[in-house]
């Protein structure tokens, strides 16, 4: 049996405590820490909004730049620009592109399990050596890069890969797609859309663990706009989704630095 303090105990346990002045000294500077990541995650709140509305404004609303002389024809996805082309996912893009193999086998590995992903953010980066590493470390991954959770897709965890270590790995639980014909910043777009979580919810199979497979990637239909409108967009989207990378990056440094501070500040091991 595994050990087990009640609520009473604990309740009765003393605690030593610094005084107030180092109490005070403490919070401040963790606070210095807390609001940096806060003012971070607000300003990509900013990004990732204006991002996803110019993508809705061009590509679902079709107020694109040039659309008052648009020609708008059918298509399985209802209306759409002419010269603008429905096609399968795998016709754009590559699902699973890379995987370890007997022949490929690193020594050690930065390794990204589901856990460590939340919606459009990794938390958590695990250093391992390869050989300790769970049998799902597997996927390779490059810049550019979307992982998105096979199981349970309504939960939409996803995360866009930006300049990662040397032998970034992801669990088979994700799909990786690789940008083939298209910018990954636009391809990003199009995998998190409200319509893209809803056709993957659609086609899960698995009463406790719903899941979809490549092949429901790979067959999903997307609108692909013509060359000159899919680079304007680029050129606006590709700096903003960098910038958020880049903030996003800082978050986790600063949580790690945080992390590392506290119990040396409560040891002494950092004077004030």
């Amino acid at each position: 049996m595994a050990d087990y303090v009640s609520l009473t105990d604990q309740r009765k346990m003393d605690l030593t405590l610094p005084d107030k002045v180092t109490q005070d000294e403490l919070a401040s500077i963790l606070s210095a820490y807390d609001n940096l990541i806060e003012n971070n995650n607000r300003r990509i709140a900013i990004l990732e909004e204006m991002t996803q509305s110019l993508y809705r404004e061009w590509f679902v609303k079709f107020r694109f730049p040039g659309h008052e002389q648009a020609k708008f024809i059918d298509s399985p996805l209802g209306k759409r620009p002419e010269g603008w082309k429905v096609q399968k996912l795998k016709d754009v893009a590559e699902v699973n592109p890379e995987s370890i193999t007997k022949k490929n086998v690193p020594e050690e590995i930065q390794y990204v399990d589901i856990k460590s992903v939340s919606s459009g953010s990794i938390d958590d980066v695990k250093p391992m050596p390869f050989l300790d590493a769970p049998s799902r470390a597997r996927r390779i991954v490059q810049d550019g890069d979307i992982i998105w959770a096979t199981v349970r897709p309504n939960r939409k965890q996803y995360s866009y890969i930006s300049k990662p270590e040397p032998n970034t790995i992801v669990s088979t639980g994700f799909a990786v797609i690789r940008a083939l014909s298209v910018p990954s910043p636009f391809l990003l777009q199009v995998l998190t859309t409200d319509d893209f979580v809803s056709y993957l919810v659609n086609h899960a199979s698995g009463a406790a663990y719903p899941a979809v497979n490549a092949s429901e990637f790979e067959n999903a239909d997307t609108l692909i706009p013509n060359e000159a409108i899919l680079m304007k967009f680029d050129s606006f989207a590709a700096p903003m989704i960098q910038q958020c990378e880049t903030l996003k990056r800082k978050n986790r440094n600063l949580t790690a630095q945080r992390d590392l501070t506290l119990p040396k500040l409560i040891t002494g091991q950092i004077k004030f």
